[in-house]
């Protein structure tokens, strides 16, 4: 796979595919790590004299433009943290996107309106997608595909349009498949994994590769309630998934068998009513053992003991993925047990990885030194099916 250090960039027009997927509360953005993930390959393309026309999706909308997911916030912070004027065209292929990039001298930069607003983008139509990238492909002399979150995406500017122009990845996704790399090549053990989150079918796929390569997993956030109910336990009104339970079943049964660790929580905390995320008014939890839900609680974070039996099972590990909240981490008091994850990851000498926009938004959010960790990956699903073992479609249309 060549890199933009393979690329004569200056005076040319290079297309990138950025991943500027940032929330928002209306305009303002609530955490903008994807784009001071990016920022550094822009710059290196101006330093070099490039024409950056910068496009990237946010959100989902449907194939039309829609105020709510404009890439206009994205685009004034870019600018902010480069230190220079960035120009936002307000259309992806039309008059505005002609006259702003054609408007670019060496050493500017353009961001383009959210992708997703031409239904070409996202389309299972391949003819359609084909069309829409040929239009892209007309604004630009190369092409750097750096937004890694959306590699595992069969989309226009990810998958099609490097197939049109010379193209090469950014310094972002040379890094993230670098330490994915790490995590699946030559893994230096023991190497423990993290996962949490809502949903266990959302993890089952990487679970099934992990039972085979991983020493020790742990488990939290909602998805431990499914595990848990498969154990036999009262979950009470927990998150669960009925359906995956037998799937669970087979899983623990696995890992068994390999002497793979599965470890989950021992207590949680509980309480009959979700927070309040606005407010944050004090929600007084109830600490009950994991084999004790009661019947009308929901369970909402891992619980002291958990805290510390994770730490412990972390403390010797060489290599950790963590991937998603051990629970309402928005809430700080259901705060603590990703917080304690996120120490035990720094307590320990493992090479660390966090992967996930919510574990990475919880460390920002939480306080940590994002520089303490090995990685903080900027791709979720993509890191997910990453070491699931499928071939990523926008990492594919790289290497030809």
């Amino acid at each position: 796979m060549k890199t933009i250090d393979d690329l004569q960039v200056a005076g040319k027009r290079v297309f990138v595919r950025a991943d500027l997927n940032v929330p928002l509360d209306g305009t303002t953005i609530t955490d903008d790590g994807r784009i001071r993930a990016v920022a550094p390959t822009i710059a290196k393309l101006v330093e070099r004299g490039a024409k950056v026309i910068v496009a990237s999706h946010l959100g989902r909308p449907k194939g039309a433009p829609d105020p709510a997911f404009s890439l206009a916030p994205a685009a004034g912070r870019l600018g902010e943290i480069l230190g220079q004027d960035v120009a936002f065209a307000t259309d992806t292929v039309g008059e505005s996107a002609a006259s702003v990039t054609a408007a670019l001298a060496d050493g500017q930069v353009a961001v383009l309106e959210n992708l997703r607003f031409n239904a070409g983008e996202t389309s299972k139509d391949d003819a359609e997608r084909a069309a829409f990238a040929d239009r892209l492909a007309a604004l630009a002399d190369l092409y750097v595909g750096d937004g890694f979150g959306a590699v595992h995406r069969k989309h226009a500017s990810v998958y099609d349009l490097p197939r049109r122009l010379p193209h090469a990845a950014g310094d972002l996704i040379a890094t993230e498949v670098r330490v994915l790399k790490k995590l699946t090549e030559d893994v230096k053990r023991p190497y423990a994994v993290v996962l949490g989150g809502a949903k266990v079918s959302d993890k089952l796929a990487v679970i099934d590769q992990l039972i085979e390569k991983a020493d020790r997993i742990l488990v939290g956030g909602g998805m431990a309630y499914t595990f848990l109910k498969a154990k036999g336990h009262e979950v009470g009104i927990s998150l669960l998934q009925e359906d995956q339970v037998p799937v669970c079943l087979e899983y623990l049964a696995r890992a068994e068998k390999r002497g793979v660790e599965f470890v989950l929580p021992v207590d949680v905390l509980v309480s009959s009513e979700f927070p309040d995320l606005k407010t944050k008014a004090p929600a007084h939890p109830d600490i009950v053992a994991a084999d004790a839900i009661p019947a009308d609680k929901e369970g909402l974070d891992i619980g002291p003991k958990t805290r510390e039996l994770y730490a412990a099972k972390l403390a010797d590990a060489a290599t950790v993925f963590w991937n998603g909240p051990m629970g309402v981490f928005e809430h700080p008091d259901y705060a603590g047990g990703t917080q304690a994850v996120a120490k035990g990851l720094l307590d320990s000498d493992a090479f660390t990885v966090v992967g996930g926009g919510d574990s990475a938004a919880a460390v920002r959010l939480l306080g940590f030194d994002e520089n303490a960790f090995g990685h903080i990956s900027t791709g979720g699903g993509a890191s997910l099916e990453y070491l699931e073992g499928k071939t990523l479609p926008g990492l594919a249309a790289l290497e030809d």
